[in-house]
């Protein structure tokens, strides 16, 4: 009966993929963490084609401003790998750097800015669109998780994962301005467009909470039920609506940024974490960290169409073809 089952199961998972819709552009980028490698996933079959070696945990990556290179952040390797993003090669490894977990270029390619999540401290880095020089270690409080940079490039936005804060740095003076505690494990932020409102996913509740920060401290403004483990945003791309992957609820949220209210749910199997968003909208590419997997959502359908073995704990996911970050 469970053979059955399995066959049938099986059955069905390839019918799905084959009326999945065709995508055939660049790599597709998987961070394996607890393997210290990058599944690199061929985008016209669906298929791994290669394994990079990184540093020790890799968590996060960003692409470089003028677009030749992708930052791999080895958090337990005090190293950042750069890879091209269309051949996928390594082109250099640079170490040094403590404890890069998160990491993002401020809009005005000026500063890079990285978390230290284990060693609890905030790096600004100068940039001069080829190397990086420390510029500005900021001790933070307990476990610094993720970040956001406002449009200006003046206000670095950080969440203190165990101690339940934001807090906000001024990178002209590189000092903090400003903490508020928040809800329980906060994670991902995402700002608006006006630089006016910040949601910060919830990973220790069931929601994304909202923060008027155009006047002075964060002020929470509302509170969005999402589901269990609220974790990672994702810009879908239109200039309206964003996802949040919730990772113990194994569903990713679709958010109205306009009137900051949940408008559809997609399931997500293995614990949904970091995501991607396929440059006509249409797919989204979703880290399962729990069954090292990379998942693909229809959009349009809302079905899971496909899923690419990769390796262990798969959590930062990137290709260059993906739709805008806005």
């Amino acid at each position: 009966m469970t053979s059955l089952h399995s066959f049938k199961t099986a059955f069905l998972g390839a019918a799905l993929c084959l009326s999945a819709p065709v995508w055939a552009g660049n790599p597709i980028f998987v961070l394996n963490s607890l393997d210290a490698t990058i599944s690199v996933v061929d985008s016209a079959t669906w298929q791994e084609t290669k394994r990079i070696p990184t540093g020790k945990e890799p968590h996060h990556l960003y692409l470089t401003p003028d677009e030749k290179s992708l930052i791999v952040a080895n958090a337990g390797g005090d190293s950042l790998t750069f890879v091209d993003p269309k051949t996928s090669e390594v082109q250099r490894v640079v170490r040094g750097t403590l404890d890069p977990y998160q990491l993002r270029f401020s809009p005005d390619m000026k500063w890079f800015v990285t978390v230290g999540n284990r060693l609890n401290h905030v790096d600004i880095y100068h940039w001069d669109g080829k190397d990086l020089s420390l510029a500005k270690r900021i001790a933070s409080s307990k476990t610094p998780s993720h970040l956001w940079i406002d449009s200006k490039s003046s206000v670095v936005y950080s969440t203190m994962q165990d101690s339940d804060e934001l807090i906000a740095i001024d990178l002209a003076s590189q000092t903090v301005k400003w903490r508020v505690k928040t809800g329980s494990l906060p994670a991902d932020v995402f700002g608006t467009a006006d630089d006016k409102t910040l949601l910060v996913g919830m990973t220790g509740g069931k929601e994304v909470m909202v923060y008027d920060v155009s006047n002075g401290p964060a002020k929470l403004i509302k509170t969005i039920p999402t589901g269990e483990g609220a974790h990672a945003f994702r810009a879908l791309g239109d200039g309206r609506h964003v996802l949040v992957s919730n990772r113990v609820a194994n569903t990713v949220s679709k958010i109205d940024t306009q009137t900051l209210q949940v408008v559809a749910t997609f399931k997500a199997p293995g614990g949904p974490d970091c995501m991607e968003v396929s440059a006509d909208g249409r797919l989204l590419m979703v880290s399962s960290r729990w069954i090292k997997k990379m998942s693909v959502i229809d959009l349009q359908t809302g079905e899971l169409v496909r899923q690419v073995k990769v390796g262990k704990s798969p959590h930062g996911i990137w290709t260059i073809d993906h739709a805008k970050r806005m």
